[in-house]
């Protein structure tokens, strides 16, 4: 029987496609298991390499793999993708994943511990409590202003706004009954965010290297727990390697040996390249001769404020991995 080295898995919520193959590459093995078959099937086999997309639900199978014995490697899907084959389904998925899994300078993610996935997961419930407000104060601007109300931007705006729909007597009743409603959800969210919130700045007191990233302009304490909870550093070759990882270094379309760049790629991780922007467009707010370094008091000089935050965001990503595989403190550097 020919010797399985390398098993590829197309993960689903209830049917597993797996591809298998020998030291030459070779198919040897497809077939689909449902999910209470894969620990019994995997327990059964020798140690081998075991490959995986990492997307939701990877980490957990990556863990289970490995506390049977196995080898694991999580490859980013947007690198297995170039290697499906015309038709896309489960099987030609899954012998992707082993395509890709067979270059020798394939990227991988590392897998999360079950600890690591738990507190970060505090984050993403964050996220999403921010975006159902933002959609709620969306709608509730959006109702308001058919029928002549508009506040300016902002927690007051919406507090404006609010109470002067509660003050219209000439507003219909239904419309006055279902703007409240969105008050008053608007409401329970801000409560829900104050309490994530306080939750966050706790864990992140109580975190040294999530307090000493803070340290850097432009980076608050949500900005740095997520950056030590959701990047494992010693990934990243270099500073520019990590800002690349982010999204923050022009996308590149170059040939016959002439250099073109472009916009940022917005590549990698949405929220942190996010954060990062918005802390480095706060710091340009502020920026002024004798506070501000001489680098971005010359940038501004000669570049739109937009570009100068990305610029800075870039700046702030490298020294963030500088910070965090030296374990040196941050250094303020000479003002302008």
């Amino acid at each position: 029987m020919t010797e399985i080295t390398r098993i590829a898995i197309d993960t689903s919520k209830s049917v597993f496609t797996l591809h298998g193959t020998d030291a030459d590459g070779r198919a040897v093995l497809r077939r689909n298991l449902r999910r209470q078959d894969m620990v019994p099937f995997f327990a059964r086999r020798p140690p081998m390499e075991v490959v995986l997309e990492a997307c939701g639900g990877s980490h957990h199978w990556g863990r289970v793999l490995a506390g049977l014995g196995h080898t694991v490697r999580l490859i980013p899907p947007q690198y297995v993708k170039p290697f499906v084959k015309r038709g896309k389904n489960d099987r030609n998925d899954a012998e992707a994943i082993s395509e890709a899994a067979a270059r020798p300078e394939m990227r991988e993610v590392a897998v999360k511990s079950a600890r690591q996935q738990a507190n970060a997961m505090l984050l993403s419930v964050r996220e999403l409590l921010v975006r159902q407000r933002t959609q709620l104060v969306n709608a509730l601007r959006g109702h308001a202003a058919e029928f002549g109300h508009v506040a300016r931007l902002g927690r007051q705006g919406v507090a404006k706004l609010l109470a002067d729909v509660a003050e219209d007597a000439e507003l219909p009743t239904p419309a006055r009954d279902a703007l409240a409603l969105l008050g008053a959800e608007i409401g329970r969210l801000d409560a829900r965010l104050a309490e994530v919130d306080a939750r966050l700045v706790a864990q992140h007191k109580q975190t040294p290297t999530s307090k000493m990233l803070a340290e850097v302009p432009g980076i608050g304490p949500i900005g740095a727990l997520s950056l030590v909870l959701r990047v494992d550093f010693s990934q990243f070759k270099s500073g520019r390697h990590f800002a690349s990882w982010l999204g923050l270094t022009p996308r590149e379309h170059s040939t016959g040996g002439k250099t073109r760049l472009g916009g940022i790629s917005r590549a990698g991780d949405e929220r942190l390249r996010q954060l990062l922007v918005l802390g480095a467009t706060a710091v340009i707010r502020q920026a002024k001769p004798g506070k501000a370094s001489a680098w971005l008091i010359a940038l501004l000089a000669r570049r739109p404020r937009k570009l100068a935050a990305v610029a800075l965001a870039n700046k702030m990503a490298r020294i963030v991995w500088a910070m965090m595989t030296s374990g040196e403190a941050y250094r303020q550097p000479a003002t302008a």
